[in-house]
């Protein structure tokens, strides 16, 4: 079992909206239940995934025991989506501030108090805590253990000294930041996301390795709370997984809010020299340098929370980099123990655990046959202006020899966008060659994420772009994109041959 500090590391400092964080998702009274009988689903961990788990089941009237080493409520509430956005939302507050002057608005400098920043996404983070709580759990019907689990068998997991029967089990454990072995990187005590939300006080000097969702949505937040941040990527550019013509736009906005970028560059050596941490970096296309930084952020990709769990004994196979090994349908070797999440997921959202989960309850404890390859699974990165994207990117579509259609349409030409001043973006739909059936899209907007459940419905329910031009939108709203962007594949239908019959159709009528 950790440490308590390592239970807490996410909750520091322990001030009194901490303190209702721990309260609500790692009670230090907390008493754990003595097992009765054998339980419908064991469930491990308690992030997003392992929560929907245990309540789904439970609702459906399971006898469910749900285990928790650390915070319950995992990432996703502790040290991801939620402290990270409550930052996103003060960082873009100070950005429409410093930006008043373009709609006519007088703008002072506006005086950045980040110790306050933070409190309130304490303090928003212990209020939405209580969602996640042992004791709302316990409530729902859920046994709820916390300590560490460990499988001493196929059918059976020992907390502490309790020993839990299943009929079926769920590995949900997650994963975590990943520390490259640079040399003297470990030393330096960098930051991750599980150790970034207990900052009180802002780094003049802040360098971030990785240019991925994470480390592009707080490079960007915190150069503008005013941190001189330089992002180091091995790679050129940000965003590698995304559309480059979206990702350029990101990285001319960071530009423009005062993030330095070293690509093509390597971290090398991370050495400490009095109060400041240097980095020694080796360019692709030039010779050796060096940055010096306040604090490092490690951004660097994740890897699955396995140790200590026993997979073996319970004949869950596993791999050090892809976590636990499932089939399509999140069964493990072990037909009984089933996995969601993070830990078994390519794509790791907090939404596509939830999804997961889902998946799991149904075919685990009623027969069904649900397959997680059948999921049309959209994300978003929440920089400004936002990136989301569903379905196939033209990268995809080609290597998978796919032939698309691709209708594009520029918030320049979008009144909505124009007149908020944030044309800088589009909307991007791809179609497979010839029909109106929608593949994939990526939308770069300032609420793209909001937009693009529009694409991800469409898709899901087996609307096409034509559906889309027939459906009214309000106007005037950047949404409305979308919609231009379906009357662009409107428009390939009228071909010369058409419009000839048209024209001899109207010159009938007379």
């Amino acid at each position: 079992m950790p440490s308590p500090a390592e239970v807490h590391a996410p909750a520091q400092p322990l001030d009194r909206h901490n303190r209702i964080l721990v309260e609500n998702v790692h009670p230090p009274d907390w008493v754990n239940p003595a097992p009765a009988g054998r339980y419908h689903m064991v469930v491990v961990g308690a992030g997003t995934a392992g929560l929907v788990t245990a309540v789904g089941a439970a609702g459906l009237g399971a006898k469910v025991a749900l285990v928790e080493r650390s915070l319950m409520g995992g990432d996703c509430l502790n040290a991801g989506c939620v402290p990270s956005k409550a930052l996103i939302r003060a960082a873009r507050a100070l950005s429409a501030f410093r930006g008043a002057a373009e709609f006519g608005i007088a703008d002072r400098a506006p005086r950045v108090d980040f110790a306050k920043v933070m409190e309130r996404m304490r303090r928003l983070r212990a209020g939405i805590s209580a969602h996640d709580s042992a004791k709302r759990f316990s409530e729902l019907g859920v046994d709820v253990y916390l300590g560490q689990a460990s499988f001493t068998g196929r059918r059976t997991v020992q907390v502490g000294d309790a020993t839990l029967r299943f009929a079926k089990a769920c590995v949900a454990t997650g994963t975590r930041a990943r520390i490259p072995p640079v040399p003297g990187l470990a030393e330096a005590r960098p930051l991750t996301n599980e150790t970034l939300f207990s900052l009180t006080e802002l780094p003049r000097r802040l360098a971030v390795v990785g240019s991925g969702p994470i480390g592009v949505e707080m490079a960007q937040s915190f150069a503008r709370f005013g941190s001189r941040v330089t992002l180091v990527e091995v790679r050129r550019g940000v965003l590698q997984r995304e559309d480059r013509d979206a990702a350029e736009i990101v990285r001319a906005s960071l530009e423009r809010d005062g993030v330095r970028m070293r690509f093509d560059t390597t971290l090398t050596k991370v050495r400490r020299e009095q109060d400041k941490t240097v980095l020694e970096v080796q360019a692709g296309d030039g010779g050796p340098g060096t940055i010096s930084a306040d604090r490092v952020l490690v951004a660097a990709g994740r890897v699955p929370n396995l140790e200590g769990l026993g997979l073996d004994k319970a004949g869950v196979e596993h791999d050090p980099r892809r976590g636990v090994l499932v089939n399509d349908k999140l069964r493990t070797a072990n037909k009984h123990v089933y996995a969601a999440g993070d830990i078994c997921s390519e794509f790791k959202f907090t939404h596509m655990a939830d999804a997961m989960a889902r998946i799991v309850i149904a075919n685990a404890l009623f027969f069904g046959r649900s397959k997680a390859s059948s999921l049309i699974v959209p994300w978003c990165t929440y920089c400004d202006p936002e990136l989301a994207h569903v379905g196939l990117s033209e990268r995809q579509a080609a290597s998978r020899n796919i032939p698309i259609d691709t209708y594009r349409t520029d918030l320049s030409s979008v009144d909505r966008a124009v007149l908020d001043s944030e044309a800088q973006g589009f909307v991007k739909i791809h179609c497979k060659r010839g029909s109106d059936k929608i593949v994939g899209a990526t939308i770069v907007a300032t609420h793209a994420g909001e937009m693009i459940s529009e694409v991800t419905t469409a898709m899901t329910c087996g609307a096409g772009l034509r559906s889309i031009a027939q459906t009214i939108h309000p106007y005037p709203t950047q949404a409305e994109a979308i919609r231009k962007t379906a009357d662009a594949y409107q428009r390939t239908r009228l071909t010369p041959g058409v419009k000839r019959l048209l024209k001899t159709m109207l010159h009938l009528r007379g």
